[in-house]
């Protein structure tokens, strides 16, 4: 397989590169000259569809996209509905850069190398710790081993284009990247996702210091959504932020959702159904009683029996975890509720509402934004659900008698 270069100007995904090469030994004419090649050679050579190449192509000219300019190593053409591409003059010296360098260097894992590397990241870290004040410690204290939560950076890149990049635990990113870009907006239902592919990051490219891994998780999103998040990043460039939680405008919050359908089956969702199931969640939590740092977000049946699990360091990540895992399963529209260990915050709320979700219960209080949001999307929200004792902030959009 063709190594990714070990650095670039820009983030290249595997499949940019490959179509650089391709570009480069395809496009050249018995004289050395350049011309264009056309899609479906490229499409066939490479095995991706026309439409997955045009988008990849687009990122790679000099078109102006979330306020950046493109590299211009590209220039697409379509003459009597037949579609080609070539090198520009800064294409083709990039890629003997990029040559020249590997020339030079043990060539760059490849792809599946890549994502080996990338899933072989382990949750939970084994680190030499000191400790003081336990009875029968001397005064000095005692070495032990401690076991930590790992916690890295994750660039969330859609159609070449990074996104996000969040702090997360290193396991399910894929369904971590599924369930984001669903409880975000980004994409409208799981079928928007064509594909996706988790890939460690070049450390030196990114600027991590030594010894931090990062992970890139690439998803090929349909079209209309990118269109879309393509609009949403030149607003974000074009408008002065307010500061409120790193958004750049009081709307971009986002704070009132559509609202949801009425269940007949919400009222069900009742104090024992809730504290039944989490009375199951610590058994469950198998990273959080090594580590004692990660939130878990889990899915319930109307029978009380916990049906899915999921860890992170950041709540807001267990619970996209979560989405994506039932998105994958075709589980979302399904009678249930979500349990969280933590509080209700607002983004939770909204989080839920956005993939249909109709019920919500959380260990601690929520806020009281939280609430509101709640109130607004007719969802479900129980608070310091801790035996014997719950409270139901929220009922719920209830089904009309």
């Amino acid at each position: 397989m063709s190594a990714q270069p070990a650095q670039a100007p820009v983030p290249v995904s595997p499949l940019a590169w490959a179509l650089l090469q391709a570009l480069a030994e395809e496009g050249v004419d018995g004289g050395g000259d350049d011309v264009a090649v056309s899609l479906p050679r490229l499409g066939k050579r490479l095995g991706q569809g026309v439409s997955v190449l045009m988008r990849q192509l687009s990122l790679m000219g000099e078109a102006v996209i979330g306020g950046m300019p493109g590299p211009g190593w590209v220039q697409v053409r379509e003459e009597g509905g037949r579609w080609t591409a070539q090198l520009t003059e800064a294409g083709r010296a990039f890629v003997a850069a990029q040559a020249a360098e590997a020339d030079g260097e043990a060539p760059a894992p490849d792809a599946e190398d890549d994502a080996d590397a990338a899933r072989a990241l382990a949750p939970l870290a084994r680190h030499t710790v000191r400790v003081f004040g336990e009875a029968g410690l001397p005064p000095e204290g005692m070495e032990r081993d401690d076991i930590l939560a790992t916690e890295i950076p994750v660039a969330l890149v859609f159609n070449g284009i990074s996104h996000a990049v969040m702090m997360a635990t290193p396991e399910a990113l894929d369904d971590f990247a599924l369930g984001f870009a669903l409880s975000e907006g980004i994409l409208d239902r799981a079928e928007d996702c064509r594909g996706i592919s988790v890939h460690a990051a070049d450390g030196s490219a990114a600027q991590l210091p030594p010894g931090v891994p990062g992970v890139e998780v690439h998803l090929d999103i349909s079209t209309r959504c990118f269109e879309r998040l393509r609009h949403r990043r030149r607003s974000m460039a074009g408008r002065t932020g307010c500061g409120v939680c790193g958004v750049e405008s009081f709307a971009a919050l986002d704070l009132a959702p559509e609202r949801l359908p009425a269940r007949d089956w919400i009222e069900r969702v009742d104090l024992a159904l809730v504290l039944q199931a989490f009375s199951q969640l610590g058994a469950r939590q198998v990273h959080n009683a090594q580590a004692g740092a990660l939130h878990a977000a889990a899915w319930a049946g109307l029978d009380g029996q916990l049906a899915a699990v999921c860890e992170d360091v950041g709540r807001h990540n267990a619970l996209d975890k979560l989405i994506g895992h039932l998105a994958r399963a075709g589980r979302l529209g399904e009678p249930g509720f979500v349990l969280m260990s933590s509080r209700g915050s607002h983004e939770l709320v909204r989080k839920c509402a956005r993939v249909g979700l109709g019920a919500l219960a959380t260990i601690s209080a929520p806020t009281a934004t939280g609430v509101q949001v709640a109130e607004l999307a007719g969802l479900r929200l129980w608070g310091l659900c801790r035996a014997p004792r719950g409270v139901l902030y929220a009922p719920g959009a209830l089904q009309q008698r």
